[in-house]
């Protein structure tokens, strides 16, 4: 399921693959749960948005 999610993700134009890493920073910084926190900041990494840590 995870890889049907990475492809969604990395199939639009690089523009809108920006847009939601920064909506992805928005919400990591809104964040109160330190779970959620990590997971939205990995998240462009991990599903293959960024070529590393950002």
């Amino acid at each position: 399921m995870l890889e049907g999610v990475a492809h969604v993700v990395t199939t639009p134009p690089s523009d809108q693959q920006r847009e939601l890493i920064a909506l992805l920073g928005e919400r990591a910084a809104a964040e109160t749960d330190p779970a959620r926190r990590e997971f939205l900041e990995e998240f462009p990494e991990d599903f293959g948005l960024t070529d590393g840590p950002s």
